[in-house]
């Protein structure tokens, strides 16, 4: 069965004045709706400006027959997909490294004594190495002279144009050039999608794994890529002691984003990447809120 919102509201506007309505009905998707997205679904639909506060009042579902194709409440016409891990205390990210603790530095029980009585606040400590979840390199990570977090420009690390390359792990996990060619990539952020992320946080996640080849390295330095990420425990093969991927990308000021997840989620392109680090200065990685925007499906 069909539902409709059936409400009552008042709306004010910043320049001044409001306006009101009485058992206003809106076609919905689902059974129920916020009040919050309610009054964003209401001035979309009503093609409101200079829209201050909002009041749904006396709010009921019905169910009864659309009067039109329903529109979902509105979020925006983008929709965006986490490509991120959780961190938490006890994570091991890289096998070797110590993992992260997460603690209070102030608990809100201590807290009750400083502030009045109904007040508290947390304020959290955190210990950890840089190459903690899911994390980005820059050229100070490989190179003394090289770029640390805090001159790395916002334009290389937010709403990048971006596609997925589909290389799923094999047996032999090696990744090389011949995954990239005749796809347009020149400028681009070139995300590997491996499916490695599914061994996430069990021992299995540390053996082996895929990687890129020095070849491959090479091609996407020569095509001009702007930044290249993938799913997997490291973009280098970690069984010897040379890491010729983050020499030949990072010696190029292409940023590298590690232990990526959900690209299975994405489309081949169509959306922009961005995993902006905090402004640090003399670090070469950090953590990331790794994430893909696209339009909503």
């Amino acid at each position: 069965m069909a539902h409709r919102v059936q409400f009552d509201f008042e709306i004010d506007f910043t320049n001044g004045g409001g306006i009101q309505g009485r058992d206003f009905r809106l076609d919905i998707a689902g059974d129920d709706i916020s009040d919050r997205e309610l009054a964003d679904y209401l001035v979309a639909d009503m093609r409101l400006l200079m829209v201050g506060a909002v009041r749904i009042l006396n709010k009921r579902i019905v169910e009864e027959p659309h009067k039109r194709k329903p529109i979902e409440a509105p979020r925006g016409a983008v929709e965006f997909v986490d490509l991120s891990h959780t961190i938490e205390p006890g994570l091991v990210t890289y096998k070797g490294l110590p993992a992260p603790i997460v603690c209070d530095y102030l608990s809100r029980e201590v807290s009750r004594a400083i502030y009045a009585p109904g007040t508290e606040f947390q304020i959290g400590k955190i210990e950890m190495v840089t190459n903690t979840g899911t994390y980005i390199d820059c050229p100070f990570h490989r190179y003394a002279d090289g770029k640390d977090l805090s001159e790395v420009g916002i334009d290389a690390t937010a709403d990048l144009d971006s596609l997925v390359v589909r290389a799923p792990h094999t047996p032999a996990q090696a990744i090389d050039a011949d995954a990239f060619r005749g796809k347009e990539i020149r400028g681009r952020a070139v995300l590997v999608h491996t499916g490695w992320d599914a061994h996430w946080n069990t021992p299995r996640y540390y053996e082996g794994g895929p990687f890129l080849t020095a070849e491959a390295a090479l091609y996407l330095r020569d095509c001009g890529v702007k930044l290249v990420g993938i799913d997997a425990h490291n973009i280098d093969d970690t069984r010897g002691r040379e890491r010729p991927v983050h020499t030949i990308l990072l010696g190029a000021e292409i940023l590298i984003v590690e232990h990526m997840c959900n690209l299975g989620a994405l489309p081949d392109e169509g959306f922009a990447f961005s995993a902006t680090p905090p402004k640090f200065k003399g670090a070469g990685t950090f953590p990331v809120r790794a994430m893909a925007k696209l339009p909503r499906r």
